[in-house]
C-alpha cells in the first residue's frame, strides 16, 4: 500500500511515497480507505521538526491526522458503524491509501467525502475550545477565524446562538459573513474597531492565529480566563489558557457530531492534490492565508 513518509527533519522534499503494510485496527480503531486526508499546519510542523523540541524521532515517519472514506476494517469493541460506512474523522498516517481512525463520524449524505476528510481536527479544536471557554450565551470574538479551525469554530458558535466577531483579512470577510459572523480587518486599531462592532462588550475571546494578540484580547474581555489560544503560547503569561490536543479532556467525537448535525456545516476546499503531490500540498500550505481547507486525495 502506497502511503507518505518522512526520511528526516527538513522541508517538503523529505517527504516521499512509500510501500508499506495494510494498517490493522487496534481496540476501538477503524480502519477507512482514504477518499480525502486533509492537510493541516501542524503536518509542516511535524516534519519540518518545529514540534520535536529537539528530541530525535525514529525515522521514517508517517504523516497526516485526517481523513474520509469508507470503513474497510473494525477493530475490537467498535458498534458504532459497519464495513461500507463512510466516516470522517481523526487518526494517525492518513495521508496514505488506508488509515486508521481513532474517533471518527458518519459523514452527512449530501456532503463529498474528499471535502470531509478535512473535518477532523478543524471539528475536534472547534468544539474543544468551545467547551473549555464554558460559555453558554454571548459575543465571542475570534481572532483569524477564516481558516479551517476559525471557520469551524464561528459555525458551531452561530448555531449555538452566539454572536461571532472574527477577524480576517478583507479579503476573507465576505467568506466569514456567509457563515453569520461579523468580520473585522485585524491588526493596528482592533481595539477600537471591536467595541465598536460589539458595544455590549465581549465575553470571551479565541486565538486561532497566534498573531500575538492576547493582550488585546485579554484587554477587550476583561478576564484572562475567558481567552484560550492554540497558537500563542505566551498566553498564560497573560493569564490566559492554551488549549492543545495532548491535554484535552473532551472527546474528539463530540465536535464532529456537532458538525455532522448542522444542515449546513461546510470547510470548502481550496485546492486537492494528489498524493504523489504530497510535498507540493506543504509548500502551498505554508504559504499561508488559506481559508479553505487543502485536501489529499490517493
Amino acid at each position: 500500500m502506497k502511503a507518505v513518509q518522512s526520511t528526516s527533519f527538513g522541508g517538503p522534499e523529505v517527504l516521499h511515497i512509500i510501500d508499506v503494510e495494510i494498517p490493522h485496527p487496534g481496540p476501538g480503531e477503524i480502519v477507512v480507505q482514504v477518499a480525502g486526508a486533509g492537510l493541516n499546519q501542524l503536518d509542516a510542523k511535524i516534519r519540518s521538526g518545529a514540534m520535536s523540541a529537539g528530541k530525535p524521532a525514529s525515522f521514517p515517519l508517517g504523516t497526516g491526522f485526517d481523513a474520509a472514506g469508507a470503513v474497510t476494517k473494525i477493530g475490537t469493541g467498535v458498534d458504532d458503524v459497519s464495513v461500507g460506512d463512510i466516516v470522517f474523522g481523526a487518526g494517525r498516517n492518513t495521508m496514505a491509501l488506508q488509515a486508521i481512525l481513532t474517533a471518527w463520524a458518519k459523514v452527512p449524505g449530501a456532503v463529498d467525502p474528499v471535502e470531509a476528510g478535512g473535518w477532523g481536527v478543524a471539528t475536534e479544536t472547534a468544539g474543544r475550545l468551545l467547551s473549555e471557554l464554558g460559555l453558554d450565551e454571548g459575543t465571542l470574538l475570534i481572532s483569524g477565524a477564516s481558516g479551517g479551525v476559525g471557520s469551524a469554530v464561528v459555525q458551531l458558535a452561530v448555531a449555538r446562538g452566539f454572536t461571532v466577531i472574527g477577524t480576517a483579512s478583507a479579503s476573507n470577510h465576505d467568506y466569514l459573513a456567509r457563515f453569520g459572523a461579523i468580520p473585522l480587518t485585524y491588526g493596528e486599531g482592533l481595539e477600537d474597531r471591536v467595541s465598536k462592532a460589539a458595544r455590549g462588550g465581549i465575553d470571551g475571546a479565541l486565538d486561532i492565529s497566534g498573531a500575538g494578540v492576547i493582550s488585546e484580547l485579554v484587554a477587550l474581555v476583561g478576564d484572562p480566563a475567558k481567552v484560550i489560544s492554540i497558537a500563542g503560547f505566551t498566553a498564560p503569561a497573560h493569564g490566559a489558557r492554551v488549549s492543545t490536543g495532548a491535554t484535552r479532556t473532551t472527546d474528539p467525537r463530540d465536535g464532529f457530531a456537532e458538525a455532522a448535525g448542522l444542515p449546513d456545516f461546510a470547510l470548502h476546499v481550496e485546492r486537492r492534490f494528489a498524493l504523489a503531490d504530497i510535498a507540493d500540498a506543504h509548500r502551498h500550505a505554508e504559504k499561508g492565508h488559506t481559508a479553505d481547507k487543502l485536501v489529499v486525495t490517493p
